[in-house]
């Protein structure tokens, strides 16, 4: 088991890694802040109680490292275009600019190149989980702002929900039902993209504060696997009706939190006239709900038999104590909100 002083040594340099990145002058340095940050995240995602971790750290080596390749080979291309004679120039630039960006589509985990994401996923604790889920994709998302190909971008964005939306209907592990779901989430990012960069980032700050509540429940309580969440639901009430309404706000359903940012982008997509693409992205993200309903449909429509026995004494936990206040801005988000735009 790795030490705690190891552990937020890895996470300083992770964070470190990623500062580099989107701090960078020059896309070698961009390149280099991202193999800091690679290097330093696969010591935390091994556990020594997980079998699965060596797998999936193995997984996401092999596929960073291969994005990171072909990132560096399309960089020193680039560079090198200034001694070669192009007949169009432009032509030849947008093609480093699909090659780089598809290295980047490929790091975050964004379909079509997605398919390492839910298997890693499936091998990593609920922390790691959520640090692959929310941070790492910072960094390549803010250099994907840098090479917006509009086209491409449409093209990928339509792909992406629609991965992240039928991926997790037949899915009985959380971890890979989360895993879909920020699929589905990196395309509403990537719609905010085409708008300016404040929209993106307004909506990774409301994701990742909403997945990070849902997380920090389900990792106390060592949860896993679907047929879990009934243990869950016997032993608490209150977890029962936060957790629920936590995960239909991660849905986006109002008036929880995490309708704000959709309904910040489905608007500023209107201004810019996208009406098709506001089409596809809402039908995709209706058959998400599916799956979130589908995981709290027994918490809130089937009665079980409470224990006499409280595991989890909201009272005297400062766990549950801290979930609590979460849970309060992540189900009245919009309200509080409100209220603070209409006062000031």
């Amino acid at each position: 088991m790795m030490k705690n002083s190891s552990k937020l040594l890895f996470l300083f340099t992770l964070i470190t890694g990623t500062l580099m990145t989107i701090s960078a002058n020059s896309w070698l340095g961009a390149w280099m802040g991202l193999e800091i940050n690679l290097l330093s995240f696969i010591p935390l995602m091994n556990n020594m109680n997980n079998l699965k971790s060596s797998e999936a750290s193995l997984k996401y080596f092999l596929t960073q490292a291969m994005a990171s390749s072909i990132l560096l080979f399309a960089v020193i291309l680039f560079m090198m275009k200034s001694n070669m004679i192009f007949q169009n120039e432009i032509n030849i630039n947008n093609y480093y600019k699909m090659i780089i960006l598809s290295s980047l589509l490929l790091k975050s985990g964004t379909a079509p190149f997605h398919f390492w994401f839910p298997e890693v996923m499936e091998g990593l604790t609920w922390n790691n989980c959520l640090i692959l889920m929310t941070w790492q994709k910072f960094a390549p998302l803010m250099l994907m702002y840098y090479l917006m190909i509009y086209k491409m971008i449409i093209f990928i964005i339509m792909i992406t929900v629609s991965v992240g939306s039928l991926g997790g209907l037949n899915q009985t592990s959380l971890r890979k039902i989360f895993a879909f779901s920020s699929i589905n989430h990196l395309g509403w990012m990537l719609s905010g993209m085409l708008i300016n960069e404040y929209t993106w980032m307004i909506y990774f700050l409301f994701y990742s504060f909403i997945s990070m509540n849902i997380i920090f429940i389900l990792n106390i309580l060592k949860i896993y696997h679907f047929n879990q969440l009934f243990s869950m639901f016997m032993s608490n009430k209150y977890l029962k009706i936060l957790t629920s309404l936590n995960i239909l706000s991660l849905g986006g359903l109002p008036p929880f939190l995490g309708f704000i940012p959709k309904w910040m982008i489905i608007q500023l997509l209107s201004i810019e006239n996208q009406m098709m693409l506001i089409l596809w992205i809402m039908l995709m993200t209706l058959i998400t709900l599916f799956f979130y309903l589908r995981l709290c449909f027994s918490a809130l429509m089937l009665n079980y038999p409470e224990n006499n026995w409280i595991l989890y004494n909201m009272m005297n936990n400062f766990n549950l104590k801290f979930y609590l206040i979460l849970s309060f801005f992540s189900t009245m988000g919009l309200p509080i909100i409100s209220i603070i735009y209409y006062m000031f």
